[in-house]
């Protein structure tokens, strides 16, 4: 057999997840012709790339409106593979504003859709769960709550676990990692995740900074160290006051604590055992959509899987440099918050874990791919 699968990831998360589903599906079928849209890598994975994650990763609604028209060209595109390439399978990867699209226009060709990561609507616009349900053939959801939400919406949903559980442990030890930055192992580590996206970075990254700053006054030892990451040209942190680095989850593997913008970055402390203190801004308009449609109680995955408040939130006009290094300076080692914000944490953990079969969380999505191309 060999398949032609389309899969869709329209960010830095999609494509690190989207890799590891390319892998698993080339060890299944070796011959299989993967393409769609994704990033550096998904592309060295083996996925034949229409559009790259540079010209995708946009996010909030004022902002997705100035790059309507090269959706639009995109969408067209996209179909017309789809009538030429012939695809037995259509994967989409979280990614909802181009994905569900994608998805509707797939299952109107008679083409099986598995989504995987399904899109967070249950957040902010429940009313789309049905459509969901109705687009998409099978639902590969990561998050524990999700399988029953989606069901009750008339999905099948199935939870494989969190993709991040899968992730490799840190390369090397702390100390060798903060002696490449000219840092002090004895020192604690504040890690700074400004973003994955150039727009959140440009809202970010001299906040989370002068916060760190003040992080260092208080605490003189605490060595910041910014996360680097997505897609976002290194040239961007070429002026910072402090040392960066790509690789993220290394980073999280070394730190004490973190200053996180919300998103999967939220998941990551969880899983390293990094307390953490999450925010986020975005543009005025952007922000006063959002809090007419979102519905739920925490914007911090962490937080919503936990199923209370185990990490502080601060968002907007809230997030401040002040605010941002109070929530901070007790989760440092010594402070008053640490060890039950890691007991929080550690609760976080087993709760992305699902029962065991010895399979990876690509492998179990693989396997509900099989069921629809057989």
């Amino acid at each position: 057999m060999t398949p032609t699968i389309l899969l869709s990831a329209g960010e830095a998360s999609g494509d690190l997840h989207g890799a590891a589903l390319a892998r698993a599906l080339l060890r299944r079928w070796p011959d299989a012709r993967l393409y769609g849209l994704g990033g550096p890598l998904m592309q060295e994975a083996g996925v034949d790339l229409l559009a790259h994650t540079d010209e995708l990763a946009v996010m909030g609604f004022a902002e997705v409106a100035k790059h309507l028209p090269f959706f639009i060209r995109l969408m067209r595109r996209v179909q017309r593979s789809l009538a030429a390439r012939r695809p037995v399978l259509v994967v989409p990867i979280d990614y909802p504003g181009f994905n569900l699209r994608l998805a509707r226009r797939a299952r109107a060709r008679g083409i099986p859709v598995l989504y995987y990561i399904a899109p967070q609507v249950w957040a902010w616009h429940r009313s789309r769960m049905p459509q969901l349900a109705r687009s998409a053939d099978r639902l590969a959801v990561i998050l524990p709550f999700e399988a029953e939400l989606f069901r009750a919406a008339g999905a099948d949903a199935r939870f494989v676990g969190h993709p991040l559980l899968d992730l490799p442990g840190p390369h090397g030890t702390r100390a060798g990692f903060l002696e490449q930055l000219g840092l002090s192992p004895a020192d604690p580590v504040l890690a700074l995740f400004p973003g994955s996206r150039a727009q959140e970075v440009a809202r970010h990254l001299r906040l989370f900074e002068r916060a760190a700053e003040l992080v260092r006054k208080a605490r003189p030892g605490v060595q910041p160290v910014i996360a680097a990451g997505g897609s976002v040209p290194t040239s961007a942190y070429r002026d910072t006051a402090f040392p960066f680095v790509t690789d993220a989850w290394e980073l999280l593997h070394h730190a004490d604590a973190a200053l996180v913008k919300s998103g999967t970055s939220t998941l990551q402390a969880a899983l390293t055992d990094t307390p953490l203190v999450v925010a986020y801004r975005m543009h005025p308009i952007s922000f006063a959509l959002a809090r007419r449609l979102v519905r739920v109680p925490h914007i911090a995955l962490a937080n919503l899987i936990a199923g209370e408040r185990i990490a502080e939130e601060l968002i907007q006009d809230a997030a401040t440099p002040e605010s941002l290094a109070a929530a901070v300076l007790p989760l440092l080692p010594g402070g008053a918050a640490r060890e039950d914000a890691r007991a929080a944490l550690a609760r976080v953990r087993h709760r992305l874990i699902p029962a065991s079969d010895g399979a990876t969380v690509a492998e179990r999505v693989v396997a509900l791919a099989a069921e629809l191309i057989a």
